[in-house]
């Protein structure tokens, strides 16, 4: 049976659920005394804007971080995920994948290399089960794996200004300042409390705007940064996400989990399916893996799926703000496509990439 509108693309988006303690809670506290409100259990929001500010804060929400330390953690990595370990360097961070034997993306995370240790920034929902899933090839190995998502504050920093520095590329000071867009000045800021309220207070000094937590996910998906729920988790192969494009992938590494299906995607031919920027004017956001049509073939399968969608979600409401989505679609010769979802057909949706 078809299911109902109002259960496909018309509810609550709690696929980004998350627990309000499970932030630190000196940094809850301080954004509080920011008039941060914290809606539901996975949003902050600020006071609405009447006037668009190119210059922006936001907390961001949706991710956490894992620690590995110990002699053997840049080993176990390593055999596990799809970037390379040795081009990492205090200044170049990396996105990657963990994949499962299949090949299939299970996370995208951001990984940092810090001193004798590495930070891995992923999703928090799917924090707990990749945390399990390293732990099972630690052996007895010296690593350890720890959830330091309390401990660590993440805010993210936008401007107009064009990037004057190369994608990822890492500073660490007080905090670690990540350059997260190859084209916009953007920055993933990470830090401990008092650093990273010191941050937030001078970037406040010098015109920037408390911003809703939900406008960094935004900004993510215009830069192409491909992040995974429970519902996208183990669906698609790391170039159907684009992360070869994102340099997440080494081809000369040697073996991970997974590499042998990467492998022979690459070296066989380009893969058959691309992650592509789209815009459609439904009036709520279609969840993760709801499924896109071409109505020109007059078929009902699927040619496509959600990986995300959202709106601006800005203190600053634009009236022509569209419901912004990432697709994983087949890749095409030429724009043949006259896509749709199918479970909101009367609403088109016009690639952007």
């Amino acid at each position: 049976m078809k299911r109902s509108l109002s259960l496909s693309c018309y509810i609550i988006k709690d696929y980004f659920k998350i627990d309000v303690a499970y932030i630190n809670p000196n940094w809850k506290n301080f954004l509080l005394s920011q008039d941060a409100h914290f809606e539901g259990d996975a949003t902050i929001k600020f006071a609405p804007s009447l006037a668009h500010n190119d210059k922006v804060l936001c907390p961001v929400m949706h991710l956490g971080v894992l620690t590995l330390n110990g002699a053997d953690a840049g080993r176990l990595l390593q055999g596990q995920i799809t970037c390379d370990i040795n081009e990492l360097t205090e200044a170049t961070s990396s996105l990657g994948a963990l994949c499962n034997p299949k090949g299939r993306v299970i996370t995208t995370f951001l990984l940092i290399k810090k001193a004798d240790f590495f930070l891995m920034v992923l999703p928090k929902v799917l924090l707990e089960a990749v945390k399990k899933r390293l732990q099972i090839y630690i052996l007895r190995s010296a690593v350890s794996i720890t959830d330091s998502t309390d401990y660590y504050c993440l805010m993210g920093l936008s401007s107009s200004e064009l990037a004057n520095q190369g994608f990822l590329h890492t500073q660490q000071q007080d905090v670690i300042s990540i350059q997260f867009s190859a084209i916009q000045s953007r920055y993933l800021v990470i830090g401990e409390t008092e650093p990273a309220i010191a941050i937030w207070s001078k970037q406040l000094s010098m015109g920037y705007q408390p911003e809703n937590s939900e406008h960094w996910r935004y900004l993510d998906m215009l830069d192409g940064i491909p992040w995974l729920t429970n519902e996208t988790s183990e669906e698609f192969i790391p170039q159907m996400l684009n992360l070869d494009q994102l340099g997440a992938i080494s081809f000369t590494k040697g073996c991970y989990t997974g590499q042998e299906i990467v492998a022979r995607t690459h070296y066989l031919g380009k893969a058959k399916r691309s992650l592509f920027l789209a815009e459609c004017a439904v009036p709520n956001a279609p969840l993760p893996n709801e499924i896109v049509v071409d109505d020109a073939t007059d078929d009902s399968q699927p040619i496509g799926r959600v990986l995300q969608a959202q709106y601006s979600g800005a203190c600053y409401e634009s009236e022509n703000d569209v419901c912004k989505l990432l697709l994983v679609l087949p890749v095409a010769n030429e724009d043949i496509y006259q896509l749709k979802l199918k479970d909101a057909p009367q609403f088109s949706i016009t690639l952007l990439t």
